[in-house]
């Protein structure tokens, strides 16, 4: 049983797949560019500089003290 030509010289498919079918051959590029971009893009974005945000408040901050109603407009 042979193995399929993509594993056994995958150089060859892709300069084969750059010519005869470009669709294929761009999409394996971008494709793998994905998690090379997961790896790397986060030291690389610290090391220019960009800090991470501060975390989104998951509640209101309550007051200290005693609640003022307000009065008037027959809030009485």
């Amino acid at each position: 049983m042979s193995t399929p030509q993509f594993w056994s010289t995958p150089l060859r498919y892709l300069r084969w797949a750059s010519h005869e079918r470009p669709a294929i051959f761009y999409s394996l590029i971008i494709g793998s560019m994905g998690p090379v971009a997961l790896v790397g893009l986060p030291p690389l974005r610290r090391a220019l500089g960009d800090v991470d945000p501060e975390p989104i408040p998951m509640s209101y901050p309550i007051p200290s003290g005693p609640r003022t109603f307000p009065k008037g407009y027959d809030d009485e």
